[in-house]
């Protein structure tokens, strides 16, 4: 009993740093809006700037949702790829999604580059970036998926997705060396990763991608806790492990992919927040650490995103640079303070 109540305990202490984060985040940028407005904008008080009401409904409080999305989805997807492959340095682009999403848009970039002038433009859109990378990270989860029917071995899959994520990078480094500089600028930007500029409508369909691939996640919990005693116990208690296996590659993959198409490929909060979660909640059940893992991921975001910002400053750094720069020294000091790694 004491243990649940210390977990309810941890749940609440989660929940109630992310509202504040949350809100924290959408107060910083190159305006700073006081909080007292941010709640006005929320419950239908008067804002003292009109222009503040725009900037918090059409731009801040997407991309706050956005971090939030990004970093359960990610820390789930992490935790399910760790946890399959009894790896602690599995990642959701293990599989090489993210390498295929960085193929699509690739193509469409650096490939539209050769049409030069009004169709290149025309071609490279918001819209049309999100299809190439979704399209890209599909491709490459249907060779996956192709190859874990012929497989069994799931160490096996892992090295081969490891194949083909190296394949793609390859073929983008390729089409970035015959390309020009101003196309290659545009695919840099992109891989550094992005929060902002995401419309209502894209913020909803990111919505939708997560809460599939979560629900996925969550039905496939006792087989999950199975998994880590190995294979043959998770048979012994009646576990497919192929119909197991699918279901957590499916699931990471729809997280993984639908967060590149629209956000671009972000390091670190997939690999690193489920160690953080074992750290904290020193519980290897499912049950708990994946909720855990979805709070302390978002919350980890909205910081990351907070730094990225630069508060009271019009530069907003790479998310990309920020993730691993606040969170490495972090894993590495909870792995030192703990002198063991909990998996």
């Amino acid at each position: 009993m004491e243990t649940q109540k210390s977990y309810k305990k941890v749940f609440l202490l989660l929940f109630v740093l992310l509202i504040a984060f949350f809100f924290v985040n959408i107060s910083l940028g190159s305006v700073a809006i006081p909080l007292k407005d941010i709640f006005a904008s929320f419950f239908g008080g008067e804002v003292s700037k009109s222009s503040w009401e725009y900037i918090i409904t059409q731009y801040r409080v997407p991309k706050a949702i956005t971090a939030i999305l990004v970093g359960s989805g990610l820390g789930a997807a992490g935790l399910l790829m760790q946890t399959l492959f009894r790896n602690p340095l599995a990642g959701p682009f293990v599989l090489g999604l993210s390498s295929g999403a960085s193929l699509g848009v690739a193509f469409l970039i650096l490939g539209a580059g050769a049409f030069g002038g009004f169709l290149s433009n025309a071609l490279v859109s918001e819209w049309s970036l999100v299809l190439a990378s979704a399209f890209g990270s599909f491709l490459v989860l249907l060779a996956v998926l192709a190859v874990t029917f012929r497989v069994k071995d799931t160490m096996a899959i892992l090295i081969i997705g490891l194949m083909f994520g190296s394949v793609t990078s390859a073929v983008v480094a390729v089409l970035s060396y015959f390309t020009n500089a101003e196309k290659l600028q545009q695919y840099v930007f992109w891989s550094f990763g992005s929060l902002g500029n995401q419309s209502w409508n894209g913020v909803l369909i990111l919505t939708i991608c997560v809460l599939v691939g979560l629900f996925i996640a969550f039905f496939s919990v006792k087989s999950l806790n199975a998994l880590l005693l190995g294979e043959n116990y998770a048979k012994s208690l009646g576990v497919q492990l192929k119909r197991t296996t699918l279901l957590i590659i499916f699931s990471t993959s729809i997280l993984a992919g639908a967060i590149t198409a629209f956000a671009g490929p972000i390091a670190f909060i997939g690999l690193a927040v489920p160690h953080i979660t074992r750290q904290w909640v020193t519980t290897s059940n499912h049950r708990v650490l994946l909720p855990a893992v979805l709070l302390l991921g978002a919350i980890v975001m909205l910081i990351c995103d907070s730094i990225a910002q630069i508060p009271f400053s019009e530069y907003t750094l790479p998310i990309n640079a920020i993730t691993s720069l606040v969170g490495a020294p972090v894993v590495i000091w909870l792995l030192v303070r703990k002198k063991k790694l909990l998996f």
